[in-house]
């Protein structure tokens, strides 16, 4: 009798076929680089106390309405042409100010009752300059401190002072504040780092 034919590597067993593909290497994702942060009412800078600036952009949305939804950046100017409203300044206003006179000027002769949202969706930049590597401006994100903001900016160079550090916040640039590492900075401020003293 002729021996019988060795079994086919097609033919193995389920546990066989499992005990190769525990065997095989596991591929994972790449990892994904978290998004943006974006203005939300519940988090980031105080919805009632930000103000509008040249730099942040909003989008502004009616609900129901598709047509009143508009993304823009604000720009020297300080306007937005809003349909049916024409040009509003928002220079200066609020989130919930912007919402209310978007509200006032379409309630009534375009609307009933309009329920209107307004969002930052991006903030204009802050600076940081003098003993930095990489000076210049950069997106402002919210719950930023100074430590982050010199990170951005490549780190403190070999004559740089963590002590002398001062920011000139945007709504009064003329008077300097003695800053630590772990002061908060705004959108639009500078962050002025000096060098130490030798």
């Amino acid at each position: 009798m002729p021996p019988l034919p060795p079994p086919s590597p097609v033919a193995r067993s389920v546990p066989a076929q499992q005990a190769v593909q525990a065997q095989q290497p596991v591929s994972r994702p790449a990892p994904v680089q978290a998004p943006v942060q974006t203005y939300r009412p519940q988090q980031g800078v105080d919805r009632g106390g930000y103000r509008l600036g040249v730099g942040d952009s909003i989008r502004i949305s009616v609900h129901g309405e598709p047509d009143l939804t508009m993304d823009v950046r604000i720009g020297e100017s300080g306007f937005v042409n809003y349909p049916f409203l024409g040009d509003i300044r928002v220079l200066g206003m609020t989130v919930s100010q912007l919402e209310q006179t978007i509200d006032r000027g379409l309630r009534g002769d375009y609307l009933i009752a309009p329920d209107v949202r307004v969002l930052v969706t991006a903030y204009r930049y802050f600076y940081v300059n003098g003993e930095v590597r990489l000076p210049g401006g950069y997106p402002f994100v919210p719950g930023l401190t100074v430590r982050q903001a010199v990170t951005l900016a490549g780190g403190l160079t070999e004559r740089a002072s963590s002590r002398r550090i001062t920011v000139y916040r945007e709504s009064q640039p003329s008077v300097p504040i003695d800053a630590t590492l772990d002061t908060m900075v705004n959108p639009g401020d500078i962050v002025a780092v000096d060098q130490g003293l030798f």
